[in-house]
């Protein structure tokens, strides 16, 4: 019996809930709540605990496992985010250094501050023309696992936001021969493996981070860590996650992750082909276009074709997508569009989106160069030192040369343009200043950025 059914079971059963949650599944009260109470519950008996599973849940997570090939699997409804802080908490609580790519999330970052953890970083080809990061390069990661000695853990990001795909087999040989774990964060492609999709990395990577929402029938916050045993402890990566996760998890969220897995088993490889057909068909129409450039992953190991990355008048192409085709993107730039497909896109949801971009594709002008990427500042200070000093607001102008103590996100993905600690030169400045997604610890920005009192440095 699924998750679901069970809860439908015992809602059904008239059984009295003396326990959380408040609304005591009464929806006739509270009618916003309808199709949703009925389902909602918290820790009572025959049900399992989310954050020590035995029953229930021990079901699903083995599930899980099975279905992506690891070894274990861990259910999360707090996000992937949950799940990258626990796989880097986990193994770098007790000391040494995270090995990552600059464009990592920033759950990355934040994880590596909680751990007291500083990040080395290997270098990767960058598209100017596509304005996108490209592969990670197994030779980069073995030259800087020389390089650093003190890196314990790997962490690569695959696929990117944008789609790229790294070769995860060959890095984790590298690591796996140098005694190091990999931790991939695999939030966008927890759809890899199904048939007409790219290999996924569960079975090869120690730690393998997914968010089941993104591309996959589930519902927001939903994810999973995949575990290999080996160089990973799987009980300590158990252990942050219970520290980390809410104490009352949410049975709605964990009923979806059981649905999701269930309909994977059953109809997931037909699902998968009937997506891929559509997406074949729309890359086609849209493939030629002059002035809204498609992405074909060029120059990358492999590239996931279920994401659209529209190089053009991005803000321009927004919203005419929204306001005559009331088409929502993922994310747009001044210099690019970016569309998400799931599993759950039809056949006329993406022919929808493909007569749209070719009807608006002669009203856009060409699309702008692409917004230039700048180096990685100067470490003045570590992570952990430069988040606890006291500081002040600086306007983003007279930064340079100044430490930042907090973030600048460009956001989506929630990749770094600026980490506390760092010294912005002027090319970082003029980057942030001239970016229109940011986000950081405060509401000024690009305007101002908050940067830590230094003696000498007023």
């Amino acid at each position: 019996m699924g998750i679901f059914e069970k809860l439908d079971e015992l809602h059904a059963s008239g059984a009295l809930p003396m326990h959380m949650p408040g609304h005591k599944r009464n929806t006739g009260a509270f009618p916003w709540l309808a199709g949703l109470a009925e389902r909602d519950i918290t820790e009572i008996a025959d049900f399992d605990n989310l954050n020590d599973p035995e029953g229930l849940f021990a079901g699903l997570e083995r599930r899980l496992a099975r279905l992506w090939g690891a070894g274990e699997a861990v259910a999360l409804v707090n996000g992937s985010t949950l799940g990258v802080l626990a796989g880097i908490i986990s193994t770098l609580a007790s000391g040494g250094e995270l090995l990552t790519g600059r464009q990592s999330h920033r759950s990355v970052y934040h994880a590596c501050e909680l751990a007291g953890a500083e990040i080395r970083y290997f270098t990767q080809p960058f598209d100017r023309d596509a304005g996108t990061a490209l592969s990670v390069e197994p030779e980069e990661v073995a030259r800087r696992l020389d390089e650093y000695p003190g890196v314990r853990l790997v962490c690569v990001t695959s696929p990117t936001y944008d789609g790229v795909i790294s070769d995860i087999r060959s890095i984790a040989q590298i690591c796996h021969a140098k005694g190091r774990p990999l931790m991939v964060d695999c939030a966008h492609g927890a759809h890899l493996g199904l048939p007409g999709f790219p290999e996924g990395c569960g079975r090869y990577a120690d730690i393998t981070v997914l968010s089941l929402h993104k591309t996959l029938p589930c519902l927001t916050q939903t994810a999973a860590v995949l575990i290999n045993l080996g160089l990973v402890d799987p009980g300590r990566v158990r252990r942050y996650v219970s520290m980390l996760q809410t104490s009352s998890p949410s049975y709605l969220l964990s009923g979806a992750i059981d649905g999701c897995a269930e309909f994977l088993e059953r109809e997931g490889p037909g699902a998968a082909r009937t997506w891929r057909a559509g997406l074949d068909d729309l890359r086609a129409r849209v493939s030629g276009l002059s002035n809204i450039r498609l992405f074909d992953g060029g120059g990358a190991f492999d590239y996931d074709p279920s994401k659209l990355l529209l190089r053009c008048d991005g803000h321009r192409l927004a919203a005419l997508l929204r306001e005559w085709y009331r088409i929502e993107p993922e994310y747009a730039a001044r210099d690019r569009v970016l569309c998400m497909t799931g599993m759950g896109d039809s056949a006329a949801s993406l022919t929808r989106l493909a007569e749209a971009l070719t009807r608006l594709d002669p009203l856009l002008p060409p699309p702008p160069p692409a917004a230039p990427v700048p180096g990685i500042p100067v470490r003045r200070l570590s992570l952990k030192d430069a988040a606890a000093l006291p500081g002040r607001l600086v306007p983003t102008e007279r930064a340079a040369g100044r430490v930042s103590g907090e973030y600048v996100w460009s956001y989506p993905p929630g990749v770094p343009l600026l980490v506390p600690g760092e010294e912005p030169d002027r090319e970082t400045i003029d980057a942030i200043m001239s970016a229109d997604n940011l986000h950081s610890g405060h509401k000024g920005v690009p305007d101002s950025i908050f940067c830590v009192d230094l003696p000498g440095k007023v």
